[in-house]
């Protein structure tokens, strides 16, 4: 006998007339990929609510963010890799008067330059913890509201180093903690697709951020830009625009994938 039940109607999250709100990991600091994610998202009529360890700067960027586009804002103290915090801040939000979350860009991260031979357990641990179980945590703590509301988008952030094993400058825990995001992602998306959530990673080459700036030179960056097919580096904008189209109604049947952004730095 078939089953003649109807499958889900598609969801159209009409951002024009719905307004949710964007959760946005690691948006405090200056030229960062979360803090121009945070910009798309209100400039495309999103309220944000932002979460990073530096909660006065996160707070400084909402007010920031608030002024220049008219759209609530909210920012929040929180470490990523503490579960009972993150679950905290999801009860704050969803207590708070911003609208109900559509969507979580998970973006906070740490760079790891140093050599695997001379990684410590301490250093492999904190990668990880940053790179990936916080995106694991967050999830947990906002998709709830997602099912509930109706809509739902995850973004996570992986990197060409977890596609092509390092190679620009972080080394081995980062490229793995990076892979794990890849695995998360599409195990996550397949569970979350009845559902009509989607849940995509991005993968970033070598991008204009502050993530090197302790270890940059010019002579590094110069290389890594001779690199790069296209003779540049990514700018934070560049991939805020992605993050913040695959959280959108245009995006609602592409699940589960890993969009690359390189330049053609790596091209599979």
């Amino acid at each position: 006998m078939n089953d003649t039940t109807p499958a889900p109607a598609p969801q159209t999250g009409d951002q024009q007339t719905v307004q949710r709100t964007a959760v946005v990991t690691g948006g405090a600091a200056p030229r960062s990929i979360g803090r121009a994610t945070a910009h798309r998202f209100a400039r495309e009529g999103w309220a944000v609510a932002i979460l990073d360890r530096d909660g006065e700067g996160a707070k400084a960027v909402a007010e920031e963010v608030a002024a220049e586009h008219g759209v609530p804002t909210a920012g929040f103290a929180v470490d990523v890799t503490r579960s009972a915090a993150v679950d905290d801040v999801a009860a704050q939000i969803a207590a708070s008067e911003l609208p109900a979350v559509g969507a979580l860009a998970n973006i906070a991260g740490i760079a790891s330059p140093v050599p695997f031979l001379e990684v410590t357990d301490e250093l492999w641990d904190t990668i990880i913890a940053v790179n990936l179980t916080g995106s694991f945590y967050t999830s947990r703590a906002f998709l709830p509201a997602m099912l509930e509301g109706g809509y739902g988008r995850v973004v996570n952030m992986s990197s060409v180093s977890a596609q092509q094993g390092g190679g620009v400058f972080s080394k081995t825990p980062y490229s793995a903690a990076k892979a794990g995001v890849l695995g998360l992602t599409r195990s996550l998306a397949r569970e979350m697709a009845p559902h009509q959530i989607t849940v995509n990673a991005i993968a970033p080459g070598a991008a204009d951020t502050n993530i090197r700036a302790a270890d940059a030179t010019e002579e590094s960056e110069a290389a890594i830009n001779a690199s790069i097919p296209m003779g540049r580096q990514a700018s934070p904008e560049e991939i805020a625009a992605l993050v913040v189209w695959l959280s959108g109604p245009d995006a609602g049947y592409i699940t589960g994938t890993t969009q690359s952004i390189n330049g053609g730095a790596y091209i599979s």
